[in-house]
């Protein structure tokens, strides 16, 4: 038996559009990542980059469960003496609610320049409008029972 390997010709992307109202941050995100990897297609490599364009819109409705809308802190450090900077997630929510569910996707795809090229195809939008109509993007319904 022979492993099939993808080539570049044999990848057909597509564009997917997610709504985050009411969705869990960590339901929302793995199953976003595992889109950007590549993992729902029957011809999955973890060496090459095979996944779909997704666009989240929405972000400022994605939940949290648990007591972790007060707990939760995003650091950012600037490599100086007293550089770093903790920001609250109702804080992050109110400024840049696109930030939080970026920051998790990007965590859950691989360290490498793979990784940050599967990052590229992710498009976060606050509100429910984004300029990506042309792709004829399809509705991924990831709503939790």
């Amino acid at each position: 038996m022979k492993t099939l390997t993808p080539s570049p010709q044999d990848i057909q992307q597509d564009w997917y559009v997610v709504d985050a109202t009411g969705v869990s941050l960590g339901r929302l995100s793995t199953q976003v990542a595992s889109i950007l990897r590549g993992k729902n297609k029957p011809y999955f490599a973890p060496n090459i980059d095979c996944g779909d364009f997704v666009i989240v819109i929405n972000a400022e409705k994605v939940k949290m469960t648990g007591l972790k809308a007060e707990q939760k802190l995003y650091k950012s450090y600037s490599g100086y003496p007293g550089g770093l900077k903790e920001t609250p997630f109702a804080k992050m929510l109110e400024k840049h609610p696109q930030r939080i569910i970026e920051h998790a996707v990007k965590g859950m795809l691989p360290k490498t320049i793979l990784g940050r090229a599967m990052f590229k195809k992710l498009k976060v939008y606050a509100g429910s409008e984004h300029p990506h109509a042309a792709q004829k993007p399809m509705v991924l319904d990831l709503k939790e029972n």
